[in-house]
């Protein structure tokens, strides 16, 4: 399965990564089933290098925009400061978006930073490719 997210959104979710860096960074991602439009970044409630919640404020204001521009929330990023791009446990313990809703890790463990994507089929990690559009 792949879907289609602009390049300014991958450009900023590992902007992001780097700037909160060595915490945590959290945000919003919305579109429609099939793209990625756009990038929210939030604040991170738990301001941790290891741990993220993103901050409920945020996700409102996330959402009634979105609703303004007829597009939804369809997921959700964070970034693994030191660690892989491969969700922790407690990613997927605390993961709650529901069966179509994309989790995004941005992993800083190597100089050019790695971003994957996967959604939860029964909770088990099943990727997504990301394909980059202008």
């Amino acid at each position: 399965m792949s879907m289609t997210i602009a390049q300014a959104v991958l450009d900023d979710m590992l902007a992001h990564a780097r700037e909160d860096a060595p915490r945590e960074c959290c945000g919003l991602l919305v579109g429609d089933r099939h793209s990625i439009e756009r990038s929210v970044r939030a604040r991170n409630r738990e301001a941790a290098p290891t741990r993220f919640a993103i901050d409920p404020e945020d996700h409102f204001a996330a959402i009634h925009a979105a609703r303004a521009e007829n597009r939804r929330i369809v997921g959700a990023y964070h970034s693994h400061p030191a660690g892989p791009s491969f969700p922790s446990a407690s990613d997927v313990a605390e993961a709650s978006g529901g069966a179509d809703f994309l989790y995004v890790i941005v992993s800083l463990a190597s100089a050019s930073g790695e971003i994957l994507a996967y959604r939860l089929k029964h909770g088990t990690p099943s990727p997504v490719s990301l394909v980059a559009a202008a």
